[in-house]
């Protein structure tokens, strides 16, 4: 009985603790990822994708997050359209999710330097947790030393979680800055687990921007960045910030994640500090970073992002262009 009573807390904390939506360090490296707004961005046809793996040494499992994205121009109606697919998967509980998104955009030119972008989005997911290894107890024929694939149990789990999700995002630039605003899952959908549960998942509000500083640029080969990315879901928040040094095909960068609402009197302030390097070369960009924990949370053997992404239109050999 307490073993089983252990499994279900487990198996309860675990479903609350995922309605957390995935945060990827190279956000501002593939804005798709963070903002719907930037399909078809610079009038272009694109694709990418970002893999995220986290270890955790101490309790042997690992989390894995994947990103892919294509997305495309249509000049005819000032329009970008964007498909997108998050899968996020742990090797300890089994967990998963899968999300499947689509995107449209619209383009409004403000004026000769400032353009607006609102964009919507429509997305369908699902979410498994693979219970099979769970056994209730009257499952458990000791008379016949069998157990029975059927339970009456009023806490029996379903095998997985589908939903319908809504949101919206919209991009103000020029050709040297950019900031936008992504809303997520406005219609608040049932992600619970339990039968006939009933448990929303949390609006996701994400603002960031990258701002060019101008005073450091010697050169039109070079340009440094200010970029920041803050992430609110319930009582959950981040920030990160840092710097961008983008010359010819190269960039660097070096960001700080930080929790700046304390939730409690053991949250930590600066979580980790991540470095980010970056090639470019014939519409191809590459991205690796590597998050260093600094937070005293043990067990954490760190975090690697790799990201690609490939311009078919804008074949250019060059950070600077276009401006992401």
């Amino acid at each position: 009985m307490l073993k089983r009573i252990i499994t279900i807390a487990l198996v309860l904390f675990y479903v609350n603790t995922h309605s957390q939506d995935v945060a990827f360090t190279q956000s501002f490296m593939v804005p798709e990822s963070i903002n719907p707004s930037f399909s078809g961005f610079n009038e272009s046809t694109k694709f990418g994708l970002i893999y995220k793996n986290q270890q955790w040494n101490g309790f042997d499992f690992n989390v894995n997050s994947e990103y892919m994205f294509f997305d495309d121009w249509y000049p005819d109606l000032n329009s970008g359209v964007g498909i997108s697919f998050i899968s996020h998967q742990e090797t300890f509980t089994k967990y998963s999710l899968k999300q499947l998104n689509i995107s449209w955009t619209y383009n409004v030119q403000i004026n000769y330097e400032w353009n607006f972008r609102p964009s919507v989005t429509f997305g369908f997911a699902t979410k498994d947790f693979g219970f099979d290894n769970i056994v209730f107890e009257d499952q458990i024929d000791i008379y016949q030393n069998i157990i029975s694939l059927n339970t009456y149990d009023p806490i029996a789990l379903d095998e997985n979680s589908r939903y319908v999700d809504f949101g919206a995002s919209f991009l103000v630039y020029t050709d040297q800055h950019w900031f936008g605003l992504t809303l997520r899952h406005l219609n608040k959908p049932n992600i619970s687990m339990l039968s006939q549960g009933d448990l929303p998942l949390d609006l996701f509000i994400s603002a960031h921007a990258s701002l060019e500083l101008p005073f450091l640029k010697y050169n039109n080969d070079n340009s440094v960045n200010f970029i920041m990315n803050f992430v609110k879901q319930a009582k959950y928040d981040r920030f990160d910030f840092g710097f961008q040094y983008m010359y010819d095909r190269f960039s660097f960068a070096l960001t700080a994640a930080t929790n700046p609402i304390q939730t409690s009197d053991e949250s930590h302030l600066i979580t980790s500090i991540n470095p980010i390097v970056g090639f470019v070369w014939e519409g191809f960009k590459f991205g690796y970073s590597y998050d260093f924990n600094i937070s005293n949370i043990g067990g954490d053997g760190g975090i690697s992002e790799i990201s690609i992404t490939y311009d078919f239109l804008n074949n250019k050999d060059c950070f600077g262009c276009p401006i992401y």
